[in-house]
């Protein structure tokens, strides 16, 4: 096992980190300095400060909403509510959404907000006040709008709050047909979209196996054959953690030996029952006391042997500090920024390949963006066109069975017939999404100067944004 750094060098922050990942991929595309400072720094980062009254006193609350790029409008970027929240990660997030757009290819420019404050310290009655509050703070200032700028549900927020945030925006501005087009992740019943609750994890699960499809890729993680019966490590058992786990384990025969939540780690070398350990932190609120080996020191089990780790919790997880120490041969980054700087070259110098989190977590984007697309139709997904697509299939059945003189098994043809609903669709995006996402990548990864997963997917998006810039102006 590598020795312990004992003097590592400073670490870089968030933003720090982001930026410095920035400027080695520019270097490698040979991007031009000036053009290069102006599309590194957020646009425009807006901090609002304002009362809710709150158990009989009023409380001020801070939050933030920064723009990185408006390359494409609106921007877009999800609302995190967190006691940790600050200036220098909303930028940094911000400028990841930037970034993640470009890669996956979806016409949106950056941005990213924060509201600091623990949501668990306050009723549903008291969040939904704060929630409306600092909705009305951005939306007269544009920070909030279907054209300009569109939030989404990001840590400590979820659908119940993105409602709330719709149900302001149309208060305010009424005659706006496309007011519910504000935000996305709303519940599916509240013009939301089916599939966007587990999207994130969903790509995650897409992304994985596309870079199983490749077996040069995967060769130089060490690695061979598909997802079944790979080791995985899964820090975080959030919305992004537990789905993507699920999915790996359920639907690709991955064996999910540990997990990592604030309280601890557990392991099985067999595999855990995501959907039971999940109920068992939703009941008790943590792992410990799971019917496994438990360990309360969570930050050393990111140091585990297994196949792929999957950091699916908050950024600045692995550091200077623990990077030698990892023994994953593969980190698929689920969570934004959860790898630093001088982590990262940590790893490249030791060859662990790294799946970057602007590419691997864009499925929540993605759908999202399928969502407003929907709200702007009007229409849901499937509602003109899934008839149609069943009479063609039904016909089709009928030919087969007419030319080989029998009926075809039911369980065979209850495939054929079905049309495609709301959440084929939307599944059949993102896989397409993520393929195609990956494919643009390694190409650079392979063909280029970058050097790594990471440094190849920097020179995608800055390709793409600086090519928006030189053609529509700075």
């Amino acid at each position: 096992m590598p020795e312990r750094n004992l003097h590592p060098p400073a670490a870089s922050s968030f933003l720090g980190s982001v930026n410095r990942m920035f400027d080695r991929a520019a270097a490698a595309v040979g991007l031009d300095p000036g053009l290069a400072a102006v599309m590194k720094h957020c646009r425009a980062v807006y901090q609002v400060r304002f009362p809710v009254r709150i158990r009989s006193q009023y409380q001020v609350f801070v939050g933030w909403r920064a723009v990185h790029s408006e390359h494409r409008l609106p921007t877009k970027g999800g609302i995190r509510y967190a006691p940790v929240v600050d200036q220098d990660e909303v930028e940094a997030l911000a400028a990841l959404m930037s970034y993640k757009c470009a890669v996956v290819d979806v016409p949106f420019g950056g941005s990213k907000g924060g509201l600091c404050l623990d949501p668990a310290q306050y009723t549903a009655d008291e969040l939904e006040a704060i929630t409306r509050a600092f909705t009305r703070e951005l939306a007269r200032r544009q920070f909030v709008s279907p054209s300009i700028n569109v939030p989404a549900p990001d840590v400590g927020t979820g659908p119940r709050e993105m409602a709330w945030m719709a149900d302001e925006y149309r208060r305010l501005y009424p005659d706006d047909i496309n007011a519910l087009a504000c935000v996305t992740g709303k519940p599916a019943t509240q013009s939301g979209i089916r599939g966007r609750v587990e999207a994130t994890g969903r790509g995650v699960q897409y992304g994985l196996r596309e870079f199983f499809r490749h077996p040069e890729d995967a060769a130089r993680a060490g690695l061979g054959g598909t997802l079944a019966g790979k080791r995985v490590v899964v820090q975080g058992l959030g919305n992004v953690g537990y789905h993507a786990a699920n999915f790996l384990s359920e639907e690709d025969g991955a064996k999910v030996i540990g997990v990592i939540e604030r309280d601890g780690a557990v392991f099985d070398p067999a595999g855990l029952d995501v959907e039971a350990l999940a109920e068992h932190r939703r009941a008790t609120g943590g792992l410990r006391g799971f019917p496994v080996r438990f360990d309360p020191d969570g930050a050393a089990a990111l140091e585990v042997e297994c196949d792929i780790l999957i950091p699916a919790a908050l950024e600045n997880q692995i550091t200077a500090a623990n990077a030698g120490r990892i023994r994953a041969k593969l980190i698929a980054e689920a969570a934004n920024g959860p790898v630093t700087f001088e982590a990262d070259e940590v790893l490249r110098s030791r060859g662990v390949v790294v799946i970057p989190d602007f590419y691997l977590n864009a499925g929540g984007v993605t759908v999202s963006y399928f969502e407003w697309i929907k709200n702007l139709s009007h229409i849901r997904f499937g509602r003109m066109d899934r008839r149609i697509h069943e009479l063609r299939a039904d016909r089709t059945v009928a030919a087969i069975e007419a030319a080989v003189g029998r009926p075809l098994p039911p369980e065979l043809t209850a495939g054929l017939r079905a049309g495609a609903d709301e959440l084929d669709v939307i599944r059949s995006g993102l896989d397409d999404t993520m393929r195609r996402a990956y494919q643009e990548v390694r190409d650079e990864w392979h063909g280029g100067r970058s050097g790594d997963l990471r440094t190849a997917a920097y020179a995608v998006a800055i390709r793409k944004i600086s090519r928006s810039y030189q053609e529509m102006g700075v």
